[in-house]
């Protein structure tokens, strides 16, 4: 799929298909590996019971839920941010000729994402950050690309962005357990490449990255999560990683993956998200949503909801 386009502009906000803009001096852009009905909900969300799916507002919702399959509607995607000065790339998705065998759909790709990226007018060579908010292998494919059967970062003049506690919670995992069982064995060939290179910059949870942005703590899907805060005056955009997976946690926002570390924290943080973005007005743009992947949110008396723009 191609990329979809987000600008932020002054002015008023707006939100349709393709399209996202809020006050700012920032230009967004999705940039889309996959996207499409992907998994049984009560195989994502354990607690997930068929009767509280059926009456969530993601399960009346085709764009969200695809009822016909019982499945959710999945995007797996990358975030390009324009600034005045920087080209930051938010998560780089799953990558080409990654062998990930537990994943049918991720194994040893042959997708379009670079040249996705140069049809979004953008080159690797031009990319000045990558930020990862954090290392499962679904986050850190395009980090690298094979060339000459090596791994190579895919960015060579970037700055790769990881958060200490990430790392350090990643490496005594990789000290216990054997590499295979962990991340799909992607620290080998999508995280150790970009240290060996010298590009990797630890960074701490609440960084600024940029003028208008920042780094935030985002914990309990792993130890180190962080999602990005784009703010101007009194906007603001959260970019959200995996602090929630998809719209039927805005549903239930208790509902964790079982990809989280601390399902617990996970539900407390998501709960925070969903609450300051609706007492802010803000925009979040998580890491799975599907198109078209932005949006606010509001409260109502059972508590809360995707809301307009």
């Amino acid at each position: 799929m191609g990329p979809n386009k987000f600008p932020i502009t002054s002015g008023k906000a707006l939100m349709s298909e393709n399209v996202f803009s809020l006050p700012g001096p920032f230009e967004l852009q999705r940039i889309v590996e996959f996207e499409g009905a992907f998994t049984p909900p009560e195989h994502l969300f354990p607690d997930a019971t068929p009767a509280q799916v059926a009456a969530s507002a993601a399960y009346r919702e085709p764009r969200y839920f695809d009822q016909q399959q019982n499945l959710l509607v999945m995007a797996f995607h990358s975030i390009l941010i324009r600034t005045p000065s920087h080209t930051i790339l938010v998560d780089t998705c799953l990558g080409n000729d990654k062998p990930r065998p537990n994943v049918e759909i991720w194994h040893q790709r042959q997708g379009t994402y670079l040249a996705d990226l140069a049809a979004a007018g953008v080159a690797p060579e031009s990319v000045d950050i990558v930020m990862c908010t954090h290392l499962h292998a679904d986050h850190v494919g395009w980090n690298t690309q094979l060339k000459d059967g090596q791994w190579v970062p895919t960015f060579p003049n970037a700055q790769y962005l990881f958060a200490s506690q990430e790392v350090d919670h990643w490496q005594q995992e990789l000290e216990r357990r054997p590499a295979a069982e962990v991340n799909h064995d992607s620290w080998a060939d999508s995280v150790a490449p970009i240290f060996e290179a010298g590009k990797a910059v630890l960074v701490g949870s609440e960084d600024e990255i940029t003028t208008g942005v920042r780094i935030l703590p985002a914990p309990g899907h792993t130890p180190g999560n962080v999602m990005l805060l784009l703010e101007d005056r009194d906007e603001r955009g959260y970019v959200l990683g995996d602090a929630i997976h998809h719209p039927i946690q805005v549903d239930y926002p208790q509902w964790s993956s079982r990809f989280c570390h601390d399902p617990a924290l996970s539900h407390k943080t998501r709960r925070q998200i969903l609450t300051r973005a609706a007492e802010e007005r803000a925009w979040i743009l998580p890491a799975h949503f599907p198109t078209p992947t932005a949006a606010t949110v509001c409260r109502t008396t059972q508590g809360f909801a995707l809301g307009p723009p």
